[in-house]
This record gives C-alpha cells, sequence and structure tokens, in this order.
C-alpha cells in the first residue's frame, strides 16, 4: 500500500508525473469528475486549518468522490482519549483514502503503520507538510518552467516551519538548487536538517539580512512565525515581526522574482505586494487543489 508521510519520498520523478498529471486536470476537467466515484476520503484533522483541508475536500469532490471527517481534535474521540492508531483502524473501516493533521512530530507515520488504506501527511506538528510541498514545487515549476538550477530563498520561522524543512528536502533533490536561509537567531533551521544538508552537500547560506540577500533569489518563500509553535507568549512578540516583505524590499529584488508564502499570512507580506506581478502566493492556493486530486488518484490507482 502507498502512502504519503514525508517529503524525502518525493523523488523528483515522481514530483514531475505528478505535475503532468495535475496539469492535465487543470486543462480538461471533466475528463477526471467520475474518476473516484463511489470512493471517500477522511479528512482527520486536529489541528486547524482552512487551505489544506478544504482543497483536499474540494479535490476529491472534484473527482466525484465523497468526504467525512472531523475539523478539530475536540470534535473527535481524540477528545476521549483515543490514540491515533485506533481512530485510524475505526476510519479504514469507513474511507478508502485518508489525509490528516496531527500536532505531533511523527503522527502520521504511525497512522499509516495501523492504517488499513493510504494516509496522506498534511502536516505533523513543525515536522513535514509533503502535499503543501507538492503545491509548492507545482507554483515554481509554473513560472519558472524548472525545478533545477534555482536560488531559493526561505525567510521568517525556518525552525518550526514544516512547509520550509518539506520544501528542502525536495528541492534539494533537484541538480544545483541553492538556499539562502533567512532568520533571527532563535529561528533557524533545526541543527538535525543542518546536518542533512551538509552531508548531502546542499549549498546554503545563513543570514539575518533579507533587505541585502533578496537580491541574490529566484524564488523566495515567506513564513509567518508561528504562535501555536511557541511556549513563551513573550518570545512569539519579540520575534513575529522580524520579517516583513513591502514595496521597498521587493524593489531591490530581480524583476523574475517568484514571491510565494503557504499562508495563512499574518503580516510578514504587505498588502501593497498582492498586486505586484511576481507575487503567487493565491496560485498556490488554486494550485494546491489540482495537485491533490493527482495526488488522490494516485494512491488510490
Amino acid at each position: 500500500m502507498k502512502h504519503l508521510i514525508d517529503a524525502k519520498e518525493l523523488s523528483p520523478e515522481y514530483v514531475e508525473r505528478l505535475i503532468a498529471s495535475a496539469e492535465d486536470i487543470i486543462s480538461a476537467p471533466g475528463s477526471y469528475s467520475d474518476r473516484c466515484r463511489g470512493r471517500i476520503l477522511a479528512t482527520l484533522f486536529y489541528e486547524p486549518s482552512t487551505r489544506t483541508r478544504l482543497s483536499f475536500e474540494s479535490a476529491m469532490l472534484g473527482l466525484g468522490g465523497q468526504t467525512l471527517g472531523f475539523s478539530s481534535a475536540d470534535s473527535s474521540s481524540a477528545s476521549k482519549g483515543e490514540s491515533v492508531a485506533d481512530t485510524i483502524r475505526m476510519v479504514s473501516c469507513y474511507a478508502d483514502i485518508c489525509a490528516m493533521r496531527h500536532p505531533k512530530e511523527g503522527s502520521a507515520l504511525v497512522a499509516s503503520m495501523h492504517s488499513g488504506i493510504p494516509v496522506i501527511n498534511a502536516g505533523d506538528g513543525g515536522h513535514q507538510h509533503p502535499t503543501q510541498t507538492l503545491t509548492d514545487l507545482m507554483t515554481i515549476h509554473s513560472v519558472k518552467k524548472k525545478l533545477d538550477g534555482l536560488s531559493v530563498g526561505l525567510c521568517g520561522d525556518l525552525r518550526f516551519g514544516r512547509t520550509v524543512h518539506s520544501l528542502i528536502h525536495a528541492l534539494s533533490k533537484h541538480k544545483n538548487n541553492s538556499f539562502i536561509l533567512v532568520s533571527p537567531d532563535e529561528l533557524k533551521i533545526p541543527d538535525y536538517l543542518r546536518e542533512e544538508m551538509i552531508k548531502g552537500g546542499v549549498r546554503f547560506t545563513e543570514t539575518e539580512d533579507l533587505k541585502q540577500s533578496i537580491k541574490e533569489m529566484d524564488v523566495i518563500y515567506m513564513t509567518r512565525v508561528q504562535k501555536e509553535r511557541f511556549f513563551n507568549e513573550e518570545d512569539y512578540v519579540r520575534l513575529k515581526d522580524s520579517y516583513i516583505l513591502n514595496r521597498q524590499k521587493l524593489s531591490q529584488a530581480k524583476k523574475d522574482l517568484a514571491v510565494m508564502h503557504p499562508l495563512p499570512r499574518v503580516n510578514e507580506i504587505s498588502t501593497e505586494v498582492d498586486d505586484d506581478p511576481r507575487s503567487v502566493y493565491f496560485d498556490q492556493a488554486r494550485y494546491g487543489r489540482f495537485v491533490r486530486m493527482a495526488l488522490i488518484l494516485d494512491l488510490l490507482s
């Protein structure tokens, strides 16, 4: 049985195949409207979500299937103490495929080990978010027409940002990519990830200076400082406005820079940037639906 738990599973060949499938769905949606008729997607969201949960549900509905699930732990038997392993065993009786978001790292892997249906990791704590990565890769491919030879800036919360961790893993497998990691010292990438990058020969630099480093980037991936990952609210308040991308900073960037954000944003991208043709973060949300359609079809095949 196939699952998608970790962005490390996303080989360049697999990514290219899913992107091609998603592009075909965009061009001929009617050809796919009955592909999952009679199939059910379970969305098990122990954490709040807008884009990821709704895009999964929209994807399944667009394929002619149905959805069921819950949108918070409080509305599930987790509030009574039921384990992830027991929950997925029960859900396997009612659905054909599952997308799960959970605040604890490794929860999706645990679910896959006890599941009778394919499990998709829709985000596990500060660890991984592989379907957001597929969305990001499709967005980059649509703008740059390639996934290699890029200078990719990652800015903001790189310590807890699971979308950042997943994107680094995925883009590192494509040739000649380099990373510019922009963050305050407290929010740098985790040590384990830095060690993996060094061991794998991945080219990267770390800096606290967005104004200067943005000049070198082909892609900039902004992230919010995540309040829910902090134990100390004073630390959150001190760091939450560390980097704000505005029109003035963007004026220093390349004319074909792609400005990305997994959303939701707080104020790390000024609304004055929304109308800049280089801003593609709302396109990311649209691509998310189609690439998840392609993934569902692949895992159910």
